[in-house]
């Protein structure tokens, strides 16, 4: 890890909205690991994430995302120079019951986060966090590129859309390109699909629900176990936002806009490939049914083209899908046999790290040609 500590890290102010969920833990103990210092802001509580198992040591606000008072408070204390905003409503079924508490929490936060970042004068790079889901959905074979249109069939992925026209809406207004030299700030947001790994606990999401039901001796029971997804390891998703933020810190007039970061197309796989893998690697106990019934609209098919991420950041994912779910039942294993946790984390991402660090130092601006 010594040699991704080097010189643009250490020491910068981090401020992650969201740093309670599941990839903001991950990606607060990877930038503590990079020696930068870094701040929360979140409705849970900082063990939360963990079921009580795991406190970041972090200095931690807590208050609603649409908070403008709290969260303004919460910047000007710690004055970052880089925003992740991470904070949502995440999940898709949550969003049937709540529209309108989803449609507040992605659409009206992320523009309470923008608000307070424009009177906030240290901050130089902002990542905005959305989804694949974004996307108009067109149930078609092809990859879908940063320029396609955006829109949403249910109200998370509308809601998600919503975030982007924010952010979009922001950048042009207040943090445009050809006023960069006045406002020195570059906006950016991030699009991935669905993440694997160690310490997700969320519900109606396919490897939690999978790993509570073995874990308890029971079947997971799925609900579309033919829709496909891009799935992918959380630190890959984090390595592309870490790159794009430093990308946006030092030349916010170049890498505004949105980035999709998702894997290669053999790795969108359906939910049945998903289940039959992780049940392999868990073990004789685990079984699944599949549940009957009409169940609110999903997606069939998701997939992203990430192009411009491997062409302008050097991103591309470098941990084969069958490694990545070898790692998310291993973290979970330890966990349930009472092992320290903290010390998974930690071993996961040095292990994550040396593994992309034989494609080159992946958090130098060496690798992106620049």
């Amino acid at each position: 890890m010594a040699a991704l500590a080097g010189p643009f890290w250490r020491d910068k102010r981090v401020f992650i909205t969201g740093h309670t969920g599941f990839k903001g833990v991950w990606l607060s103990l990877w930038l503590q690991s990079l020696q930068a210092e870094v701040f929360g802001y979140s409705t849970a509580s900082p063990t939360s994430s963990l079921e009580g198992k795991l406190a970041v040591p972090m200095q931690h606000f807590r208050g609603d995302i649409c908070d403008f008072s709290k969260l303004h408070l919460a910047l000007d204390s710690t004055k970052p120079d880089i925003v992740i905003h991470m904070a949502a409503q995440p999940f898709v079924r949550r969003a049937f019951q709540d529209p309108i508490g989803t449609y507040r929490t992605n659409a009206i936060g992320t523009a309470t986060l923008l608000e307070t970042v424009r009177q906030c004068d240290s901050v130089r790079a902002v990542v905005v966090v959305t989804t694949d889901k974004c996307y108009e959905n067109q149930d078609w074979d092809w990859a879908y590129r940063e320029i396609d249109r955006l829109g949403g069939g249910d109200p998370y992925s509308s809601s998600k859309a919503c975030m982007e026209l924010v952010v979009r809406s922001f950048r042009d207004s207040f943090f445009s390109t050809d006023r960069v030299d006045g406002h020195r700030v570059g906006v950016a947001s991030a699009r991935a699909g669905n993440m694997l790994g160690g310490g997700d606990w969320g519900k109606d999401r396919l490897v939690p629900d999978m790993i509570r039901s073995f874990a308890a001796g029971k079947p997971v029971v799925l609900r579309n176990p033919k829709a496909k997804r891009p799935w992918q390891f959380v630190l890959e998703t984090l390595r592309g936002y870490l790159l794009l933020a430093q990308a946006l810190y030092e030349d916010p007039g170049r890498y505004v806009g949105a980035w999709n970061f998702g894997p290669g197309a053999a790795d969108v796989r359906s939910v049945e490939w998903i289940v039959e893998k992780v049940a392999a690697a868990w073990g004789a106990e685990a079984r699944w049914d599949i549940q009957p019934g009409q169940h609110p609209q999903e997606a069939q098919m998701l997939r992203l083209d990430c192009a411009k991420a491997a062409r302008e950041l050097a991103w591309t994912p470098v941990l084969d899908l069958s490694d990545a779910l070898q790692m998310t039942v291993d973290w979970y294993r330890d966990f349930y046999a009472g092992k320290n946790i903290a010390e998974k984390y930690a071993e996961q991402i040095a292990a994550y790290t040396a593994l992309a660090s034989t494609k080159g130092d992946i958090l130098s601006p060496a690798v992106r040609g620049t």
